[in-house]
């Protein structure tokens, strides 16, 4: 005997007044609004998520009154957040820069011309139509991994890590690089192996091997393990957002906490960082928990509302070079809880509007490329913090759009506007920003055409409308009226003959 299910009245009733919509659905009719006391009934989460929903309603819009505050917000927290690092990075390195005999402005004007470019980038790829960067992803990975080789070549070591090349008097790190072109390769990649993706080996090759292996392996090899986690991170959130099996993410999680366990035994400096971190002490008796610990002390003498903007203690090299990694620590000396709350906010601002972009995406290549920008920069931010607070061992990871470094802010930069195209997507096309410039070669060839088409155009209009200029010259019977009308000739001396 097979019984057949019933659905019980209680639970639809506790579920926030879905008896009546259910109830409208089994007698086939159109469904039943709930009254308006029960829309908000229910478990907690139930009321948040619809509060939440409700919030993004009222402030997005629906339809052709979507009025882009998704973009606005990703553009506005991203320059808050940009202003804020170039402030920071003057009060933070304004002292060593003045013990070393240098200008006090001169780590400020580098990363001011950094964000100026960088914000000029954001713009132009805010304007791009992003399936266009599709036909460059294999063009700039292999850019990057050749960069990243070259940097093992001819590259420049600083504080045991080989990340850098000497471009004149600008230094750039190509790991920054191959972060935004690993995630657009990986996304074109997933893109067009959409339905294959249920199968472990097509989730495994070649996005995983041999192409995220090729980038970990040269990372690591200029002994930057940090750099390298973020990496990892990134990886790990575009086969998320391609739909990837979750089996596939324990076994790999499995993997690579080996891995990294192997990677930090193997190196006395990375052993040393952990060991301090827990209290210990090294074999050679260094505390490389030493910027970590005075991080705390800055942070801690900030209390409320902070010293003051510029008036650091930490800075008088307790935190050496404090305007890279641990410039949060400066934050929440001179500026206090409210400054490094301001920064949070933000940094909350912006992943939330990101997050609205990913959810809107119907097509895998647009949500693996946001998704993965999204966990890379906010995962970053929140290994520098835990790092800056105790949380987490000393790892080199600079603080996204406020930690002084060209390159990282450059990419960073570049990546928000590649968001900020897909949040453009989204708006009502009568709100959207105008385009500044037309870019890629169909768009080029397209304009080529209209030019010449409207010279075409223009040359027909001249043409006739000249001769409507002078009449006489298109007809010449119009300077003889009396050879105008030839019927007027002929009947004229018919008429003379009747009479």
């Amino acid at each position: 005997m097979v019984s057949t299910p019933t659905r019980t009245t209680a639970a639809p009733t506790a579920r926030g007044g879905s008896l009546g919509r259910t109830a409208g659905r089994t007698a086939g009719s159109s469904p039943v609004p709930a009254p308006p006391s029960t829309r908000t009934a229910g478990p907690p989460a139930v009321r948040v998520r619809a509060w939440y929903r409700r919030f993004w309603s009222a402030l997005e819009g629906t339809g052709k009154s979507r009025n882009g505050s998704t973009y606005y917000l990703i553009l506005g927290s991203t320059l808050a957040l940009t202003a804020i690092g170039i402030m920071m990075v003057l009060s933070a390195s304004s002292v060593e820069a003045i013990a070393a005999g240098e200008s006090p402005y001169s780590a400020a004007l580098k990363q001011g011309g950094f964000a100026a470019i960088g914000i000029f980038g954001m713009f132009v790829l805010s304007r791009v139509n992003v399936v266009w960067l599709r036909r460059i992803a294999w063009g700039v990975m292999i850019l990057a991994v050749a960069l990243l080789g070259l940097v093992l070549l001819v590259g420049r070591s600083a504080l045991g890590n080989q990340n850098w090349i000497d471009v004149g008097p600008f230094t750039f790190q190509p790991s920054e690089a191959a972060k935004l072109a690993l995630a657009l390769w990986m996304a074109t990649v997933l893109d067009r192996k959409a339905k294959l993706l249920h199968e472990w080996r097509h989730a495994l090759v070649p996005v995983v091997a041999p192409g995220a292996a090729v980038v970990l392996g040269l990372i690591l090899a200029g002994n930057d393990l940090g750099t390298a986690m973020i990496v990892m991170i990134i990886v790990a959130a575009a086969l998320f957002f391609a739909g990837v099996r979750l089996y596939f993410f324990a076994f790999a999680g499995g993997l690579l906490a080996i891995g990294t366990t192997i990677l930090a035994v193997t190196n006395p400096n990375r052993m040393c960082r952990i060991l301090s971190w827990t209290g210990q002490t090294c074999a050679d008796g260094s505390d490389l928990n030493y910027q970590s610990t005075n991080g705390l002390y800055g942070l801690a003498s900030g209390g409320w509302f902070g010293v003051g903007l510029g008036q650091s203690r930490q800075k008088y090299s307790w935190i050496p070079e404090a305007h890279n990694d641990f410039i949060f620590a400066i934050i929440g000396e001179e500026l206090g809880l409210v400054g490094t709350l301001v920064v949070l906010v933000l940094f909350a601002i912006l992943g939330t509007a990101i997050y609205r972009v990913v959810v809107a995406q119907h097509d895998v290549f647009h949500r693996v490329l946001a998704g993965a920008i999204m966990v890379w920069l906010l995962g970053q931010a929140s290994v520098n913090m835990a790092v800056v607070t105790g949380l987490a061992p000393v790892i080199g990871v600079p603080l996204p759009f406020i930690s002084y470094g060209g390159s990282a802010l450059l990419m960073s930069l570049c990546a928000i506007g590649v968001v900020l195209s897909l949040a453009r997507a989204q708006m009502d096309p009568g709100m959207q920003p105008k385009k500044m410039l037309k870019f890629g070669p169909a768009a080029f060839a397209n304009s080529v055409r209209r030019a010449r088409a409207a010279r075409a155009a223009a040359a027909r209009n001249e043409a006739k409308n000249r001769p409507a200029k002078n009449p006489a010259a298109r007809n010449p019977a119009a300077k003889n009226p009396a050879t105008k009308n030839p019927a007027a000739k002929s009947a004229a001396p018919k008429n003379r003959t009747k009479a």
